[in-house]
């Protein structure tokens, strides 16, 4: 499943998404994932998260996500759950844009098929402009 988190910046998507991965990480018996732009909440998840220094704006493009998603991936058979924390800042700066997020979505899907993997992604913007496939998936 593909979830998203939209919203705008001060609007608690971070603490959510942190508590979501907090709470899975006690009931789940797989792998948990989160992904940030830097380390400043390394300390705020549980230990059994693994946590992934991104970088900020290195990536050019979803594609590029995608590749690294999938290098994430090769490293554990036993993931379930991966937590994106803002994907506009992990991302180069103006390649969020709603193409991209459907574009993202539909490549997430079929990694939930062959991988039988979750994702849950936070994105800074106003949840009345996403596409009515990324709205259908907002948490």
């Amino acid at each position: 499943m593909v979830k998203f988190l939209a919203g705008m910046k001060g609007e608690g998507k971070t603490r959510k998404l942190m508590d979501m991965a907090n709470e899975n990480a006690k009931v789940t018996d797989g792998s948990l994932v989160y992904i940030d732009d830097d380390r400043r909440r390394i300390h705020d998840l549980h230990r059994d998260v693994r946590y992934v220094e991104a970088g900020k704006g290195e990536l050019a493009n979803y594609r590029e996500f995608i590749g690294f998603l999938l290098g994430i991936l090769s490293q554990n058979s036993d993931i379930t759950h991966i937590y994106v924390d803002g994907l506009n800042t992990i991302l180069a700066p103006d390649t969020v844009t709603n193409d991209c997020l459907s574009k993202l979505k539909a490549r997430l899907d079929s990694l939930v098929k062959t991988d039988q993997v979750s994702f849950t992604i936070s994105v800074h913007c106003e949840k009345d402009n996403l596409p009515d496939d990324i709205k259908a998936s907002l948490v």
